[in-house]
């Protein structure tokens, strides 16, 4: 039979942990306890006893609230009571006669009482106590206490990085550069995972997940960039190489859209001739796996131009959804421009009909202008001039040759054919030339002839409506800025006519200024070139950027956003919602000159 052993301390009743009971008292008690239960030896009884059958040690209690040991008709019962062993006896004899056992408690008592508290080394006792049959070992229980966890370890998952690469889903919905970049960066890759640790992710990773959560404060949809949850832990070594392939993808697509935006502008409307230019996606990698630092190597791809950070900073006091999409698109068109503008250049804002001459930042010239009609819209681009033309030639385009000139050049002619009046040609200064040389007009059948083979020069003076001044920067759209004969025009608010290429208030002045910045000319030598009356050419010493932009809102010096109409229907807005009184938003005005002090 087994024996459960129970330590009891003395300091372990109620009373004991009452501070108004001093140490040593309770230490005299524990020791007059122990002496009282020495009694026990010798109240043992003679004969063999055994548990009696209504005990329940297992639990501490029984039916008679004791535990008792008996033999026949005879009993013994112990009891633990304040310290003092009592002993009732119902059958048998005892060693020791009542008297002395009452003199020997007497004794250790006194002995308890004259040691001082300092003598005992312990201040409990330990009690063997039989076991119940068929309970077995009673056990105290134990609290259980949580391990700490270990710290973080470098995750070394290369291998299985590598057979992710090999599957085809890796490329599904995502930019073929940056698949190729991933590919190529990971394939050789040995080094610990750039995102994930033994117990998650890792410092750079938690970055990289709180810059793509506030990707909203920048212009960006969050939900663009697919990351798992901040609390999510991969667990297999599958899970792990497919999180940490998934957040460098997450990390190039970021890139790409802070620096050029998520869509080709093309794509959106040709009118855009903008080709952004992205962060290559094997810089953008190498950057980050070099760098403890994420999110201060994917903000800082996003435009640093001033009109972009006044509208980010703008986007969040928007007080409409209205408003909100428009400064996300401003703020997108931004993303499109070359990362740097030039020290000086020349920028013309369609939807505000405005030229703007910028050196070192500031506005030093504002004009109007004259942009395309809406079928013939003028385009959106960035091209250096390097050129400026005084008195210049103007190539007439076919369609206005066929819609003025040659239904004059027919209809006088000999039915038969022959020569034709040409006066025309001679009223308006058009000169015909063919493969480059000068053609006479009175040799050509113009009911027969293909137009595709001929050019129309017109030569300068009142009637070429290209003006005093050209000015030249090569495009793959094949436009130009120039000056106008039709100077009316420029009286009109909305300033959307004709064809493309826009014409310039005061380009002579326009002109003498460039000239100055590029080439040291002063003004006199403009006047002069342009009072010859003969075509020159005047090539820039060093070239000058020309940014013709679509920017429908822009924020001044004291932070109001300023909005422009939507002349060729590109911002896609919503229609705009009545408010309470049922009135609609005001339509965007033109604002003549309201960039005059704040630059790009």
């Amino acid at each position: 039979m087994g024996c459960k052993k129970v330590r009891l301390k003395a300091g372990a009743s109620p009373r004991a942990r009452d501070p108004r009971y001093s140490h040593h008292e309770y230490s005299y008690l524990s020791l007059f306890f122990k002496a009282s239960l020495l009694c026990t030896t010798f109240m043992r009884p003679i004969k063999t006893l055994r548990p009696a059958r209504n005990c329940d040690l297992s639990h501490g209690k029984s039916n008679q609230n004791s535990c008792g040991w008996q033999e026949g008709a005879s009993r013994i019962t112990l009891r633990a009571v304040s310290g003092v062993c009592r002993m009732r006896k119902i059958g048998s004899i005892a060693i020791l006669k009542r008297p002395g056992l009452l003199a020997l408690v007497t004794l250790l008592g006194l002995l308890t009482v004259s040691l001082p508290y300092s003598s005992f080394a312990d201040d409990s006792v330990t009690l063997e106590i039989p076991d119940h049959p068929g309970i077995g070992t009673v056990e105290m229980p134990i609290e259980a206490q949580e391990a700490p966890e270990p710290p973080p370890q470098e995750l070394m998952i290369a291998d299985a990085i590598k057979v992710q690469l090999n599957k085809a889903s890796l490329a599904e919905g995502q930019n073929a550069d940056d698949v190729t970049a991933l590919t190529e960066f990971y394939r050789t890759r040995t080094s610990p995972a750039l995102w994930l640790t033994t117990a998650g992710f890792s410092e750079r990773g938690k970055a990289l997940l709180e810059t793509i959560a506030g990707a909203d404060d920048w212009g960006l949809d969050p939900t663009a960039f697919p990351v798992p949850p901040k609390d999510y832990k991969p667990g297999s070594e599958e899970d792990q190489a497919t999180t940490e392939l998934a957040m460098s993808l997450a990390a190039l697509k970021y890139a790409r859209a802070a620096r050029g935006g998520l869509t080709e502008p093309k794509s959106i409307n040709t009118i855009y001739g903008h080709a952004p230019t992205v962060r290559p996606p094997a810089d953008v990698l190498r950057e980050l796996s070099t760098s403890s630092a994420p999110d201060t190597v994917l903000e800082g791809l996003h435009p640093k131009h001033d009109q972009f950070v006044r509208l980010r900073k703008a986007l969040k006091s928007a007080k409409s959804e209205n408003e909100d999409l428009l400064l996300r698109r401003n703020m997108d068109r931004w993303r499109w421009m070359p990362e740097q503008l030039g020290a000086s250049y020349v920028w013309l804002n369609i939807p505000e009909f405005m030229l703007h001459a910028v050196e070192d930042g500031k506005t030093v010239q504002s004009e109007k202008a004259i942009v395309g009609a809406t079928g013939s819209p003028t385009p959106v681009l960035s091209a250096d001039m390097t050129e400026i033309v005084f008195n210049p030639e103007r190539i007439v385009p076919s369609s206005v040759i066929r819609r003025d000139v040659l239904p004059k050049l027919r209809g006088s002619g000999s039915f038969f054919g022959g020569t034709g009046n040409t006066a025309v040609l001679d009223q308006y200064g058009i000169t015909v030339k063919r493969g480059g040389k000068t053609v006479d007009p009175k040799t050509i059948d113009w009911k027969k002839t293909n137009l595709s083979g001929l050019t129309f020069v017109q030569k300068p003076g009142r009637t070429n409506i290209m003006g005093k001044v050209q000015f030249l920067y090569p495009n793959d759209q094949k436009v130009f800025m120039r000056d106008t004969t039709l100077r009316g025009k420029f009286a009109r608010d909305t300033r959307a006519d004709g064809a493309k290429e826009p014409r310039i208030e005061n380009a002579d002045k326009l002109a003498a200024r460039i000239l100055a910045a590029t080439n040291d000319s002063s003004s006199a030598t403009v006047r002069q070139q342009i009072a010859s009356g003969k075509t020159s050419r005047v090539k820039l010493n060093k070239p000058m950027p020309v940014h013709m932009t679509y920017f429908t809102a822009v924020v001044g010096d004291d932070g109001a956003v300023k909005t422009f109409g939507d002349v060729y229907k590109l911002d896609n807005l919503p229609a705009a919602a009545p408010s309470a009184d049922g009135a609609s938003e005001a339509p965007r005005k033109p604002i003549n000159g309201s960039l005059a002090t704040t630059s790009p």
